[in-house]
């Protein structure tokens, strides 16, 4: 019983050692699936046999036993996403983008690159020489609030006085109804549509360049209008997504959570 057992482990010992066990992928790291990266030896799950030093032997399950060692896996590495780029086209809805680069391209199955651009709907009431676009729009064009940090940042390096001292407000409205458009949008610069439901309160702020520059408002606002008034608003980056609100106060702070808040645009 124990010569049989010292046999069979010699044996083994002795595959193991002639399989090139020590290194069956030293030296041949493929990226991607490759069926010519391949090896005869163990695998990483156990087993003699056939198996794999290439990219895709992972979620094959076919790696050789020394893979993880000497083929390891390299992440996608990205940079900082750039600032927001300004509207596409002035003084029409449109959309403006955001991008990242890669640093590192991912490696031996390493986790893929993640999005390198972003898209969100916009709006411009200045021109590209500073001068007011001239036209009021009748419905409330809104988008979200995360578009509000870069105005921000645009109005505190803005050669306009006025966008610099426009101080902003909030307006709270209840939603009464929205087309069934907003839901059933999955595009990534647009997804913030997804949480607007009939019934709930939102914030939306006015905020400098989206305010008149004599009124000092945003077109929209329900200025005047009574608490039974229906008001009209329409989603920048997808016209389709609209619907009706009424006003239910105006503050000079928005509180609402981060996915019930929007901005005039």
């Amino acid at each position: 019983m124990g010569s049989t057992a010292l046999s069979g482990a010699l044996w083994l010992g002795l595959l193991w050692a002639g399989s090139g066990a020590g290194g069956s992928c030293q030296g041949k790291c493929c990226q991607g699936r490759d069926a010519t990266c391949v090896g005869e030896g163990w695998r990483e799950g156990g087993g003699y046999g056939t198996c794999y030093c290439d990219g895709g032997c992972r979620r094959a399950g076919d790696c050789c036993h020394d893979h993880g060692q000497a083929c390891p896996a390299i992440p996608c590495v990205v940079g900082e996403w750039s600032h927001w780029s300004g509207c596409a086209e002035q003084c029409h809805p449109g959309l403006r983008v955001r991008r990242r680069y890669v640093q590192q391209e991912p490696q031996n199955g390493g986790e893929p690159c993640p999005a390198l651009e972003e898209k969100a709907g916009c709006l411009e009431y200045l021109t590209y020489q500073g001068e007011d676009c001239g036209h009021e729009h009748v419905p409330a064009f809104i988008t979200t609030s995360e578009y509000g940090k870069e105005r921000k940042r645009r109005a505190a390096s803005s050669p306009w006085p006025s966008d610099k001292e426009a101080a902003g407000y909030c307006v709270e409205f209840r939603t009464e109804s929205l087309s069934q458009h907003c839901a059933l949008e999955t595009r990534p610069h647009a997804r913030w549509m997804q949480y607007l439901r009939e019934g709930h309160t939102v914030c939306v702020a006015c905020q400098p360049p989206a305010m008149g520059p004599a009124t000092r408002r945003c077109s929209g606002d329900g200025h005047g209008a009574h608490g039974d008034k229906i008001l009209h608003w329409e989603a920048i980056g997808n016209s389709q997504c609209q619907g009706t609100w009424k006003k239910i106060r105006q503050l000079d702070h928005c509180s609402c959570p981060l996915v019930h808040s929007f901005i005039f645009t």
